[in-house]
């Protein structure tokens, strides 16, 4: 009977153990609540770019609380502009919180740093401005809503020969930084090629992430005498790069990508900064659908004394819908019924265009906007279409 008895209480601890085993690996089918883990970099060299996609994902949320008639749960994790704790993030999200899907990070190499961790756990995750194409090449749990450096560096390389006339060119890269390395890379092919001459680059200077004096780097850049400077990189090295570049003497049109379009762009290089052109993913003065038209206006009413909608607020805010659009489809919160949704996404209508996922999980997007500071802030200056 003792041994009986003693059985009978083994196999029920054993099913207890068990139940609660299955049931907390992520957010359940069984749940009355879908978390959602975004990381960003809150803190260090990239918040205000973390802080920019946050907003927007978190508008997003407010708009759109529910999906299969349960709450969404964001837990959002800082990653602190660090490799290292992105990976720290990412795995935090997956293993403690328990999550279904990720939405990030803001930065290249931030979003690289977690892809092992989502491949390996079989949760889906969002880039929402990361464009270097290492983001998502041979991960199939990793999708994004932006274009990619090789779209964009062809965009500022043809700016740059056919607007600016250049034949002559410096760049300058933040070689510890995966996004500016990759996209002065792409911009060299492309401008190479457009000029047909092999010697265009006429410069190359390498600082590192957190660098504040390129007086040396602008001083060889300036013996040079390129017509254009292409300086993709975050965005207070940037500025202060142009500022330094100014009281050198260097007059020459200086430009540069995405991450510029920040106002702390605007706020660390002041004066020096006008006229300074970059590529970006969207401009609130002409959303390209009534998706985008909508969230302007969400966004207006949440923040009506701000002047400019940041692109990658409008990128944050189509993560978040386009993952509720998979979850949807899916009708499951499971990571990889939703991971398999995302990967047949077709002709989903975001704030910055109609988004098709391809095989290799990336948005398939043809144009870019190109935008000028002046007069303290972001101007739409064109739309540029490039098929490729």
């Amino acid at each position: 009977m003792k041994k009986s008895l003693s059985l009978l209480l083994c196999l029920a601890l054993v099913a207890t153990m068990t139940a609660g085993c299955s049931g907390s690996s992520t957010s359940s089918d069984n749940s009355d609540v879908i978390k959602v883990g975004v990381f960003e970099p809150l803190t260090g060299a990239n918040a205000s770019g973390g802080e920019l996609e946050l907003e927007g994902v978190q508008l997003a949320n407010q708009l759109h609380p529910e999906v299969l008639g349960k709450k969404v749960e964001l837990v959002v994790a800082d990653n602190k502009s660090d490799k290292a704790e992105a990976t720290t993030a990412a795995a935090r999200l997956i293993e403690k919180d328990k999550v279904s899907a990720i939405l990030g990070s803001w930065g290249s190499s931030l979003s690289m740093a977690a892809g092992d961790i989502v491949k390996s756990n079989k949760i889906p995750a969002i880039a929402l401005s990361a464009t270097n194409p290492q983001v998502t090449l041979g991960n199939d749990y990793y999708f994004r809503v932006c274009f990619l450096d090789p779209f964009q560096g062809t965009v500022m390389a043809n700016y740059a020969y056919k607007t600016l006339g250049a034949k002559k060119v410096a760049i300058v890269q933040e070689v510890s930084n995966d996004y500016s390395v990759g996209l002065a890379k792409f911009f060299t092919d492309s401008f190479t090629k457009l000029s047909g001459d092999a010697s265009a680059i006429v410069s190359t200077g390498n600082y590192n992430t957190g660098d504040q004096d390129f007086n040396g780097i602008l001083t060889n850049i300036k013996a040079t005498n390129p017509d254009v400077i292409f300086a993709p990189g975050n965005y207070t090295e940037s500025a202060l790069l142009i500022k330094q570049a100014r009281a050198l003497g260097i007059t020459c049109p200086i430009i540069g990508g995405d991450t510029w379009e920040t106002n702390e762009f605007i706020t660390v290089g002041g004066a020096d900064v006008e006229g300074a052109v970059m590529s970006t993913f969207f401009d609130d003065t002409n959303p390209p659908t009534e998706a985008g038209k909508t969230f302007v206006a969400e966004y207006k009413k949440l923040y009506p004394d701000r002047q400019n909608i940041p692109a990658v607020t409008a990128l944050g805010y189509d993560g978040y819908m386009m993952l509720m659009d998979a979850i949807q489809r899916a009708g499951s919160a499971d990571p990889q019924a939703i991971r398999d949704a995302l990967a047949t996404t077709t002709n989903f209508e975001g704030a910055t265009g109609v988004i098709t996922i391809n095989a290799n999980g990336d948005a398939e997007k043809n144009s870019a906007i190109v935008k000028v500071v002046k007069d303290g802030k972001f101007t739409y200056l064109d739309t540029v279409t490039i098929t490729q």
